[in-house]
């Protein structure tokens, strides 16, 4: 027996991929790989107590000789009965539409055509032809790109797909066994001349790297795999654990999660970094390859840092956005805030959005417990009170105090979060003294809790925040 059918079988058999009564789809290029798979999983059919088909997809990036491996694969199924499935797809114009990078745009619509043909003929498992060589340069192309988690693992032996899995049943053979398989079967499999072209990064690894590697040692791909396994195992278990802790500390909605900084911070820092994957993997939909540790070492920063404001911009539009003791994780996009300037005279209410319904009346009027006022001398101030945003420059004289204070350092101090400061309600008066910024502090022009005499009172109904004296 081949080392690569020992390999293989055993592979098979430790990682359960295969159980009598499967249906198996097997992905085939026409290349060393996905010609060994095939002929592996058709001649063993019996013995594992499956079905096999093929499926194929001509790219049309390599002219005639995309459509030789077509022919090739085509020949090949007929010759030995094995149902084929195919198609072709114009990748390049597809790059047109979907704006995207060839390598993504080409993967998408593949496996897309996958799912059908899976569907079709009713196959729970898709098999795919990467080798153990394959699985060293994922691992070390994401170790130097700084992915950390479980993208540190490189590619897994099964992972669920469409209605079924995926399955990686020749991760335990090297590239060598597998061309190896194909010559002692006289498969002469298609040879696509991109994959010796050191300009890709991934042949770059596999024509420099790899053979440096396995000089050192030969079964040095072995310990590659029991790496990414080792890596699963773990990550599985404190991931498990960072879910009941995370869903203690955090509030999630359909595209944005809000996190309670204080609360994260008691967690354990190993909990604390798959926490942060965890509301990564949500927001992306579990497709968070272009997130690396540099990401989430920011995202550290930030919950840890000693300004309690900052944002970060993530990948594909997601904002992690930090106000105080809590940070926002969010796809939408923040909405500048309107600057207003209303007139308010005896007897008017005013409503502004998301804060306050503002009133004012003169002498006694109903106050609820959770209503905000102020009480004002009629002779000290002018009418109209003037309702509006805050300017640069603004100061307030304090209740109780000495001096005045810029309105800027009065948010900081009540912790008011950052993007609620600039659409925060200010009362002045007609002559432009400030008087009141409801739900956060008085002026010295404050009377209460005097009721007595005549006065005006101004009344801030449903405050966001408990008023700070």
């Amino acid at each position: 027996m081949l080392a690569f059918e020992k390999k293989t079988l055993a592979f098979i058999k430790r990682h359960g991929l295969l159980e009598r009564g499967d249906k198996v789809c097997a992905a085939v290029s026409g290349g060393p790989d996905s010609m060994a798979l095939i002929h592996f999983l058709a001649n063993r059919s019996r013995q594992f107590g499956i079905e096999v088909a093929a499926v194929h997809v001509d790219h049309m990036l390599r002219g005639e000789e995309s459509k030789k491996d077509l022919e090739y694969v085509r020949s090949y199924c007929e010759k030995n009965n094995i149902p084929f499935f195919f198609t072709s797809i114009d990748i390049r114009q597809k790059i047109k539409l979907d704006k995207k990078g060839m390598q993504e745009t080409a993967r998408e619509y593949r496996y897309l055509f996958f799912a059908e043909v899976m569907k079709q003929w009713g196959a729970n498992k898709l098999a795919v032809g990467q080798h153990a060589d394959d699985q060293m340069e994922t691992i070390l192309m994401r170790l130097a790109r700084g992915s950390s988690g479980k993208a540190r693992a490189g590619i897994r032996a099964a992972r669920p797909f469409s209605e079924g899995m995926i399955i990686r049943p020749l991760l335990g053979a090297t590239k060598e066994q597998v061309e190896a398989y194909c010559d002692f079967h006289e498969l002469k499999p298609r040879k696509d001349p991109s994959n010796e072209r050191p300009d890709y990064t991934r042949n770059r690894y596999r024509l420099e790297i790899l053979p440096v590697l396995k000089k050192e040692n030969e079964r040095v791909h072995e310990h590659f795999q029991r790496f990414s396994e080792d890596i699963l195992e773990d990550e599985a278990f404190l991931e498990k654990l960072a879910k009941q802790q995370l869903a203690k500390v955090s509030e999630k909605a359909e595209r944005e999660i809000r996190v309670r900084i204080p609360a994260f911070l008691n967690m354990p820092l190993p909990l604390q970094r798959r926490g942060i994957h965890l509301i990564l993997s949500y927001l992306y939909k579990k497709n968070i390859d272009m997130i690396t540790s540099r990401h989430v070492s920011s995202i550290g920063r930030l919950f840890k840092g000693e300004n309690p404001s900052g944002k970060l911009d993530l990948p594909l539009g997601l904002h992690v956005i930090r106000s105080y003791e809590t940070c926002l994780f969010t796809f939408e996009e923040e909405e500048r805030p309107t600057e207003y300037h209303y007139d308010l005279q005896e007897g008017e209410e005013i409503f502004i959005p998301g804060h306050f319904a503002i009133q004012l009346k003169k002498d006694n009027m109903p106050i609820r417990p959770e209503d905000d006022y102020i009480q004002l001398d009629p002779s000290a101030v002018t009418l109209p009170l003037i309702v509006r945003t805050r300017v640069p420059g603004d100061r307030m004289t304090l209740k109780g105090m000495g001096g005045n204070r810029k309105i800027k350092d009065i948010f900081i101090d009540e912790k008011i979060p950052l993007e609620k400061r600039d659409s925060w309600p200010i009362i002045a008066d007609a002559s432009g003294r400030i008087l009141w910024i409801p739900g956060v502090k008085k002026s010295c022009f404050d009377l209460s809790p005097k009721m007595d005499g005549s006065y005006y009172i101004c009344i801030a109904k449903q405050p966001g925040r408990q008023q700070s004296q």
